[in-house]
C-alpha cells in the first residue's frame, strides 16, 4: 500500500493548490467580528469567548511542564518528530493569548494575533505527523519541513492580512484535516493512534461547525454560545494530541 499510495498526499496537496485558483478569492464574510456572546462579566468584555481561552493556556502550561519533565529526564531522548511536536505546543499556548487579545476588542487587526498561532499549530501538527508516520530519522529533514510549513503558515496570514484572501490560511486547515489520516493509512501507524488523531480531528471539525452557528446554539442553550464552545472543543482536540504524543513517547523510551 506505502508503494502504491505514496504519492497521493503530494497529489492532494497540488489539487487543493489548484481548486484554491480557480475558486478565487475568498473573502472573511461580513460582520465576522460581531459575536453573539456580548455579555461582560467582572468588567471584561465578550467575557466568555475571553475566558474561554484559559482552555489553550492550561493545556499549553501543562503540555510544556510535561515535555520538560519527561524529556529532562532522558539521556538525548530527542527525535525528529519531537521537534515539531514541541512546537506544537508552543503554537497552543500563544493561541491563548492571541485570541483573548483579539476578542477583548474583535476588529481585523487583533484578528492578526488570533489566525497566527492557529496557522502555527496547523503547521507544526502536520510536520509532527509527518515525520512520525514516515518514521523520519534525520533530524535536518524535519526541521527542513517544520521550516516550510512555518513559513507557509506564517505568509499565510499575512496574505490575508494584505489582500484580504483567505484562501491559504484556509487550505492550510483544509490539508491538516486531510494529509494527517491519509500518511497514518499509507505508512506504518499503530491503530490506537489512527483512532486518537481521528477523534481530534473530529472534535476540530466540530468545532468549526460550531463557530458557524454561534447565534443558533446561544440562543437554544442560552447560557453558552457557539464560539465559545468552538474554544473549548478546539482546545481538547490539542490536549488528545498532547497526551497521546507524550504517552506514546513514554512508552516508546521504555
Amino acid at each position: 500500500m506505502q508503494t502504491k499510495w505514496q504519492y497521493l498526499p503530494g497529489m492532494l496537496v497540488l489539487l487543493c493548490a489548484l481548486m484554491m485558483l480557480m475558486h478565487g478569492a475568498i473573502p472573511q464574510y461580513a460582520h465576522y467580528h460581531q459575536f453573539a456572546d456580548t455579555s461582560a462579566y467582572w468588567q471584561i468584555p465578550n467575557a466568555m469567548d475571553v475566558l474561554s481561552n484559559l482552555a489553550f493556556a492550561i493545556i499549553g502550561l501543562l503540555g510544556l511542564l510535561a515535555v520538560w519533565a519527561h524529556f529532562s529526564q532522558q539521556a538525548n531522548p530527542w527525535r525528529p518528530k519531537d521537534v515539531a511536536y514541541t512546537v506544537f505546543v508552543i503554537s497552543i499556548l500563544a493561541t491563548s493569548f492571541g485570541s483573548f487579545f483579539y476578542h477583548l476588542a474583535p476588529d481585523d487587526s487583533r484578528l492578526f494575533w488570533d489566525r497566527l498561532p492557529i496557522a502555527l499549530a496547523c503547521a507544526s501538527l502536520i510536520a509532527a505527523v509527518r515525520a512520525d508516520a514516515l518514521n523520519t530519522s534525520a533530524l535536518s529533514i524535519a526541521v527542513r519541513d517544520l521550516t516550510v510549513l512555518l513559513v507557509f503558515a506564517t505568509v499565510s496570514v499575512l496574505w490575508w492580512q494584505r489582500t484580504g484572501d483567505l484562501r491559504p490560511y484556509l487550505a492550510l486547515q483544509v490539508l491538516a484535516i486531510l494529509l494527517i489520516p491519509i500518511w497514518q493509512a499509507i505508512y506504518p501507524t499503530p491503530r490506537q493512534t489512527r483512532w486518537v488523531y481521528a477523534f481530534a480531528i473530529g472534535l476540530y471539525v466540530l468545532a468549526k461547525i460550531t463557530e458557524t452557528h454561534d447565534a443558533a446554539i446561544l440562543l437554544q442553550i442560552g447560557l453558552i454560545s457557539g464560539h465559545t464552545i468552538k474554544h473549548l472543543l478546539a482546545s481538547g482536540a490539542a490536549a488528545v494530541i498532547i497526551w497521546h504524543w507524550l504517552h506514546s513517547s513514554r512508552h516508546q523510551l521504555t
